[in-house]
């Protein structure tokens, strides 16, 4: 509950009526009363779960938290949020907009520096920005861009190598005018998403070998990365930001099995694992053996249905189908009894850790249960073209998926009589792969982990056109101008509660299309060893792991 106002506290501070106000720093650490800096806890690394990153470590060009759980924590952005939800100024200094937010004067604070000494300036920035925009550099984050100006002639193929968005004026080393393609009044939010991190010049010499060894400005140092053994970073003692360090480092340690993962942890061989394996969530809460933590969270699951899949293309037979197999499943029974209600079944596309967060829009009933309608939905559908062959979600094997994959499948299976199946991929690299590539023929799973605290970040990068075909995290390839169109009025609202409304509007669309089919919203169902202490969870559902000591 706490989270939820802390959310709504922060949208309304930076859009309140035509009165926008300037951004300016708040200062200090996000854990103060828990920094214990004791010799054993600032000297030990931790050691956590992670899966291996499907590429370099360049943040324009990470879409998957193997690498995004490293790259938070070697680079330092604009603003950072807490675990509480306070938002902190870090390399800005203050964000301030013009009267209808559509253009920001960044000024940035002096002292801020690289690991290899270079300063971070408003043209760090401004390049980075640039880089990542321009479609000659096929960055997978490029539609974060989309909103800045110029971004439109970047996407020409004959585009120069070196050529730059021209919504950036850099007007001095501190100082980043940023010009909006339209008016977007959470820009100041945004900004805390990885993409908009700084890159240091050495980086554009060779973008890939940069990737395999970063030059952050973070609370954390690269150190060394074993493919598929584990990545290490270490303290940075040169960090100006608010999220201090209360250990020596972090030891991302690569798991293709989390029941061995949590069988290490309760031998004492890993100190935090983001997510128990479903075997232990029965159980975990009561072990000894481990620190058991259960809390609201943000992250969202469910599997996306291609657009280009045969019968599910966009039109009357497709949105047929999307939505009986929606209704096909009870999703509150599989989280009662598969996952022991640390889960919450999802009534829209966002999670109730945003205030824009809704159970009764138009269209919600897609998300519920129906058999009845689901059969009848899916009759209609057939007499349009009568579907064949098998309905299959592909997975990836080395986390908790085959559980409730299989039981959607049996659900479609027992409701629509269809041949329904998982179709599981040994690794998340290799389902990523395959995503990323549009070689994949089947639905697949999705999951999606807040970046900054507001419902835009759920909706523009899954679902704009903007962020389809490779350009973004919009893997089906979903495009509605009329999603587009009602999200772009969202954006342009400067009220709170006029751009809620048309962010639901949005979403209606959504429950109406089905691009992706929401399941639920994943709680914090985490555990720690006995060893460790100053462990908390933030908005995003992963640990705040600068904070925890040994």
């Amino acid at each position: 509950m706490a989270l939820r106002k802390w959310s709504v506290r922060i949208v309304a501070a930076l859009a309140a009526g035509a009165a926008l106000v300037s951004v300016a720093g708040c200062g200090g650490s996000n854990n103060s009363s828990d920094q214990k800096n004791t010799k054993a806890s600032t000297d030990q690394m931790i050691k956590v779960d992670n899966t291996e990153p499907q590429s370099p470590l360049v943040p324009s060009n990470t879409n998957e938290m193997g690498g995004g759980r490293v790259i938070r924590y070697l680079f330092e952005g604009l603003v950072s949020y807490d675990a509480k939800g306070k938002q902190h100024m870090e390399v800005a200094k203050s964000i301030t907009p013009n009267a209808d937010a559509s253009q920001y004067t960044i000024k940035l604070n002096d002292g801020w520096k690289f690991t290899n000494g270079e300063p971070v300036t408003a043209s760090s920035f401004a390049d980075a920005w640039s880089y990542d925009a321009n479609v000659k550099n096929a960055q997978k984050q490029s539609s974060r861009m989309s909103i800045i100006k110029g971004y439109d002639e970047l996407q020409d193929p004959g585009v120069a190598a070196d050529a730059k968005l021209s919504g950036l004026e850099v007007k001095d080393p501190l100082t980043l005018v940023v010009n909006l393609n339209k008016p977007d009044s959470v820009f100041p939010i945004q900004v805390a998403h990885q993409s908009f991190f700084p890159l240091p010049s050495a980086a554009y010499k060779d973008m890939k070998a940069f990737g395999k060894s970063p030059i952050g400005n973070g609370p954390y140092k690269f150190k060394s990365w074993q493919p598929n053994t584990d990545i290490q970073v270490v303290k940075n003692t040169d960090y100006k930001g608010s999220r201090k360090v209360a250990n020596g480092g972090i030891d991302f340690r690569v798991y293709t099995s989390e029941d061995a993962a949590y069988s290490d942890l309760q031998s004492g061989n890993l100190d935090v694992m983001v997510e128990v394996p479903q075997s232990a969530l029965k159980t975990f809460r009561n072990d000894s053996s481990v620190k058991a933590f259960v809390q609201p969270g943000s992250s969202y699951q469910g599997f996306v249905i291609p657009e280009n899949l045969p019968h599910f293309a966009p039109g009357k037979e497709g949105n047929l189908r999307r939505q009986a197999i929606s209704m096909s499943i009870n999703r509150k029974e599989i989280v009662s009894k598969i996952y022991y209600n640390t889960k919450t079944p999802a009534t829209d596309f966002t999670s109730p850790l945003v205030p824009e967060h809704s159970t009764k829009l138009e269209n919600s009933g897609n998300l519920k249960y129906n058999p009845k309608k689901a059969k009848e939905l899916w009759k209609q559908a057939d007499a349009i073209s009568k579907f064949s062959g098998t309905f299959k979600i592909a997975y990836n094997a080395d986390a908790n998926h085959k559980a409730w994959v299989e039981a959607v499948s049996n659900s479609l299976k027992n409701t629509l009589g269809i041949d329904a199946s998982g179709d599981a991929y040994p690794t998340f690299s290799d389902i990523r792969n395959q995503v990323t590539n549009r070689s994949i023929k089947t639905a697949f799973r999705s999951g999606w982990m807040l970046d900054y605290p507001t419902a835009e970040d759920y909706l523009t990068p899954l679902y704009a056109s903007s962020s389809a075909d490779g350009k973004g995290s919009n893997d089906g390839d979903y495009k509605n101008p009329a999603f587009d169109k009602a999200l772009a009025q969202a954006l342009a609202q400067t009220d709170v509660s006029k751009r809620t409304a048309d962010f639901r509007s949005a979403q209606d669309i959504l429950l109406e299309d089905l691009p992706a089919i929401p399941l639920w919203n994943e709680d914090v169902a985490a555990a720690a060893s006995t060893k460790v202490s100053n462990v908390h969870f933030d908005y995003t559902n992963l640990p705040t792991y600068n904070t925890i000591t040994k």
